[in-house]
C-alpha cells in the first residue's frame, strides 16, 4: 500500500538561542536543517524533501499520481 503525499508541503521555520535558523517539512517527519541564514536553511530542506520524495517514489513508498508539488510557509 502506498502512502498519500499532499501537493502542498508546509515549511515551518525559526531562530535558535545560537542564531542558527532550522526549517522542517511539517508534513514529512524527519525532514529538517540548520542553516546561518532563514534563506539558507529554507533552501536546504526544501532539497532535502525533494530527495525524500524521490527516494520513496523510487521504491513505491508513495501514491505515484502526485503531479505537482508546492511549498509554503508557516
Amino acid at each position: 500500500m502506498t502512502n498519500l503525499l499532499p501537493n502542498q508541503l508546509t515549511i515551518e521555520s525559526e531562530q535558535e538561542e545560537d542564531g542558527r535558523w532550522i526549517a522542517e517539512i511539517l508534513e514529512l517527519p524527519g525532514v529538517l536543517v540548520y542553516g546561518t541564514t532563514q534563506q539558507t536553511a529554507i533552501a536546504h530542506v526544501q532539497a532535502l524533501a525533494l530527495r525524500v520524495i524521490a527516494d520513496k517514489l523510487e521504491h513505491s513508498e508513495l501514491d505515484q499520481t502526485l503531479t505537482y508539488l508546492a511549498f509554503n510557509a508557516a
